[in-house]
Order: structure tokens, then C-alpha cells, then sequence
């Protein structure tokens, strides 16, 4: 049985490195170029729309990174199978080596690459996994919301709660479902959140304040005050020393 050619993404910011690539690739047989970016960004938008089963990433780009490009698009419905590509030496290589299905350093030859889309090929349709340990700080988070990636910059968060089996992403405008680890965040975001409760994270620069609530049954709690958002957010009593740690 003819094998289905595969489909190729490429995401570079030099035009010169998109051409050497896409010249590449017209040489391998059973593969198809889908689509060329400029960064990250454009790279997953182009993902969502055209399901690759393989994106070679610059490392280095504008915008978001191939590092982190990488790890959002795992959260496609079919994650594509993810080669490096970088001009970085070979120490800074060893970091990547194990998280990618390859990686290919510049100048790229025509059967290096070929070998790396055969790997490719052989891993597919398995899931690959360990790109989220890549980087130790995103610049944005992913949501997959009806065949999109939407992308959150984390410098927009005001919260993150945990509900169920999902995160509550909160913006000033909206609302996101996450698929996330709380404590993965908090641990990655050490000086942007805040635990205020077991199950939520506040944005330190969204914090208006504190205050002290009263049941009507006698018993007093405090809460988060919040910056341009009326929405209180309860402060357990475990974490009441950022009253005055913040104050």
C-alpha cells in the first residue's frame, strides 16, 4: 500500500533558510510542503488550519519562538511531529536532542533531512511527548478552542482557578478553559503568580488589595481585591501572610 506523503510546515524568519528548505524537500519523495512561516506565531495559525504531520522549527524567531511554537502545538488535535532546525553548536544542541523528533543544524544537506522526516514517518500517528519541559518560561499560553490555537501573552492573565479537570484563564476580556497543571505554572511563573488558594493563581500586578468579609452566620474570611474586575477571589487562611507581605 502507496504511503500518504507527508506534510511538511516550515516556520523560519529568513527568507533564504525558507528557500533552502523548500528546495530540500522538492527533492524527497512522498512529502509536501503545506505552508511557510515568518515565527511561531504565523507557524501555529498555519498549523491549526492545515494539520501538518511535521513542523521544522527555527529555534530562534520573532514573536514566539520554535521552542515554545513546539510546545503549543501539541495541543492540536493531531500534534505534528517536531524537527529543529538551528544555527546553535552542539552543547546547545544536547538540550534539544531528546525532547524533538530531530533536530537539523545549518547548513542543512538534503540527507539529513530526508533521515529526519523518515523519523518522522515511523513515529506517526504516536503522540509525542516532553516538549513542555523545553523552556522554563512561555511567553504566552495555548488554548484550543474550535480548531484554533488562541494565543493567551501571559503578561494579560489576571487569574488562573482551578475547576474540575480544567484551568479558568481570566483576561480583562474573557474567560479561556486551560488544560494545565496549576502547580506547573506556579512553579514556572514564580515571580508573576500568586497562590491564594489551593486552587488559584493571581497575577501580582492584578492586585488591588484585600479585604474582610463577614457571614452572616458570624464567621469572617478575607478576599482579593481585584484590578478593573469587580470579582472577588476568596484568600485562604493558609496564605493570609500576603496581607501583609503586600501591604
Amino acid at each position: 500500500m502507496t504511503e500518504q506523503p507527508l506534510k511538511v510546515l516550515i516556520a523560519d524568519d529568513e527568507a533564504p533558510a525558507r528557500n533552502r528548505l523548500r528546495e530540500l524537500l522538492s527533492d524527497i519523495p512522498n512529502v509536501v510542503l503545506i505552508g511557510e512561516a515568518r515565527n511561531g506565531k504565523e507557524a501555529l495559525s498555519l498549523a491549526a488550519e492545515e494539520l501538518p504531520n511535521v513542523m521544522l522549527l527555527d529555534i530562534r524567531m520573532p514573536e514566539i519562538d520554535g521552542i515554545e511554537a513546539a510546545e503549543h502545538a501539541q495541543k492540536l488535535y493531531y500534534p505534528p511531529a517536531i524537527i529543529f532546525t538551528t544555527a546553535y553548536d552542539t552543547h546547545a544542541i544536547q538540550a534539544f536532542e531528546l525532547n524533538a523528533v530531530d533536530y537539523l543544524l545549518k547548513p542543512i544537506r538534503r540527507e539529513r533531512l530526508s533521515n529526519a522526516l523518515k523519523k518522522a514517518r515511523a513515529l506517526l500517528p504516536a503522540q509525542r511527548a516532553g516538549l513542555v519541559q523545553l523552556r522554563p518560561q512561555r511567553t504566552h499560553f495555548s488554548v484550543y478552542e474550535r480548531g484554533r490555537i488562541l494565543l493567551i501573552p501571559a503578561s494579560d492573565v489576571i487569574y488562573l482557578r482551578a475547576e474540575l479537570k480544567y484551568l479558568t484563564l481570566r483576561t480583562h476580556q474573557r474567560e479561556y478553559l486551560l488544560e494545565e497543571s496549576l502547580n506547573r505554572i506556579e512553579h514556572e511563573f514564580p515571580d508573576f503568580f500568586l497562590r491564594i488558594h489551593r486552587n488559584c493563581l493571581v497575577a501580582r500586578e492584578a492586585i488591588r488589595g484585600f479585604e474582610k468579609h463577614q457571614e452572616d452566620d458570624g464567621e469572617t474570611h478575607w478576599v482579593v481585591l481585584l484590578k478593573d474586575l469587580p470579582e472577588t477571589l476568596p484568600l485562604s487562611r493558609r496564605q493570609q501572610h500576603l496581607i501583609h507581605e503586600l501591604s
